[in-house]
């Protein structure tokens, strides 16, 4: 029989991702309050710990990680395809800046980390050892699960794949590939990309590769998404130029068309019309590499794999018997619908600006320490869906201007923002912050620009018969 015992502590969040640890950072920063953080892995960092190697951070490092320390060195690149960019982290990197936090976190001794261990959903988890232990929450139980996300070395591949068959994730990418004549990449996500990429800087010629993409992305520029003092003016023409584009269009289509002129969004192929949207980030480099690839398949998803080729949705595709097939098909963060993120003695960590989960997390921590009630709360923090399709798009825009416009109202909130490593649009709204007789002013006549954008998105929603962002989220 397993022993038991009860913890104490003030908040229990459910995962040592990303997420979790930007929450906990916050909460252990800013209180004295308590926290226990239970994860099945042994190390922390959530996917981090089972991604492919060759994977790189997909924004700059300069805000991603936990608000307390940052990540990199906090240069620009100088060579390959982000050259002339803030740096990205290696996965190495990564891993050991989580180890590094978990220990800042632990030190304090008003955080204890419990790794190897199974939550049950009760406020019970078992560890590794068989303990069972419940956990005396005083305020929260922070459930970071929700949006879970899944690479390919964490399920089956969701396909039949015969005997004899060499298909891998992109995890054993770098030991499967000597030996193979020809490579089949399957999926068109980011995953997907960066094997292509990783192939293509390796010496393998794009004759040599397949791509099978059952969707077409929009992306986005990371040149558009860059911290720091240097591409503050190029961060404010883009926000500019997102609302020429809502203000001048027509229709949903005409929005796509303007904000791909105004390279707000781009596209690998411009005779493909995009279907899928997942806030991904390319450079101009790396979308030009991509485009060497020729033998892009778009029959659809992948049923089958045998010696010979494999039985797509609408097709068949033959392939050579020296063939890798690397399956990049996962489908990364979940797309479930969003909950209320403080609701009684739960909280839910969720997207408050559009695909900036860590940045998000520590915000809501941050709201959690800093006001009283969960009305007003919630009230700063209404939760943005993660995308999956161009439409998409319109509806995480409307939530995130909708709480943009909220925090303008709030001084205190707009300090913090103004200080946090993570808020990527510091360096933008750093001049009228250090402005504070104008500020409040510059605060309201940006607020009017969102206002008058989410009425414009609202008019093409409706007349294209979609459904309008909620007013808020579901319990």
């Amino acid at each position: 029989m397993s022993a038991e015992r009860t913890v104490h502590a003030d908040y229990l969040v459910v995962g040592a991702g990303a997420v979790g640890l930007a929450f906990a950072d916050t909460i252990a920063t800013e209180s004295d309050a308590t926290v226990v953080i239970v994860d099945r892995a042994e190390a922390p960092g959530g996917h981090w710990t089972t991604a492919y190697p060759f994977v790189r951070l997909h924004q700059p490092a300069a805000y991603y990680g936990v608000n307390s320390r940052g990540l990199g060195k906090g240069v620009i690149e100088d060579s390959g395809d982000n050259a002339g960019l803030y740096e990205l982290a290696s996965l190495d990197e990564i891993r050991s800046y989580y180890n590094t936090v978990m220990l800042d976190l632990t030190a304090s001794q008003r955080v204890r980390h419990f790794p190897s261990s199974e939550y049950h959903g009760d406020r019970t988890f078992t560890t590794a050892a068989g303990e069972c232990i419940t956990v005396d929450v005083g305020r929260r139980v922070v459930d970071t699960t929700h949006s879970n996300v899944i690479v390919p070395s964490m399920r089956p591949p969701n396909f039949v794949i015969e005997p004899g068959v060499d298909c891998v994730p992109p995890n054993a990418l770098p030991q499967s590939a000597p030996g193979h004549d020809r490579f089949v990449v399957i999926g068109g996500g980011k995953t997907g990309m960066d094997s292509c990429l990783w192939l293509l800087r390796n010496g393998i010629g794009p004759e040599r590769i397949s791509w099978i993409v059952p969707r077409e992305s929009w992306l986005l520029d990371r040149a558009d998404v860059q911290p720091g003092p240097e591409f503050a003016d190029r961060v404010k023409v883009a926000f500019g130029a997102r609302l020429d584009a809502i203000a001048a269009a027509d229709s949903i289509g005409d929005l796509f068309a303007r904000l791909e002129d105004a390279g707000s969004l781009l596209r690998l192929h411009p005779d493909v019309e995009p279907t899928m949207y997942r806030c991904a980030t390319v450079t101009q480099a790396e979308a030009a590499a991509l485009r060497r690839i020729t033998d892009v398949v778009r029959m659809g998803h992948v049923r089958e794999i045998s010696a010979s080729g494999a039985s797509l949705t609408h097709g068949e595709l033959t392939a050579e018997p020296s063939t890798l097939w690397i399956d990049c098909a996962a489908e990364g963060l979940g797309l479930g619908p969003t909950r209320t993120i403080f609701s009684g003695s739960t909280l839910t960590p969720q997207c408050v600006r559009a695909c900036q989960q860590v940045f998000s997390a520590a915000f809501i921590a941050h709201v959690e320490l800093s006001y009283d009630d969960d009305a007003t709360k919630n009230a700063l923090c209404e939760p943005i869906h993660l995308p999956g399709t161009p439409i998409d798009w319109l509806t995480m825009s409307v939530i995130e201007y909708r709480n943009q416009i909220t925090w303008f109202a709030d001084p205190d909130l707009m300090e913090w923002l103004h200080t946090s490593r993570l808020n990527a649009i510091r360096a933008m709204m750093a001049p009228v912050m250090e402005r504070p007789r104008v500020r409040q002013r510059v605060f309201d006549a940006i607020a009017g620009q969102l206002r008058a954008a989410n009425d414009k998105l609202a008019d093409l929603l409706a007349s294209d018969g979609q459904p309008q962002a909620a007013a808020g989220a579901s319990p």
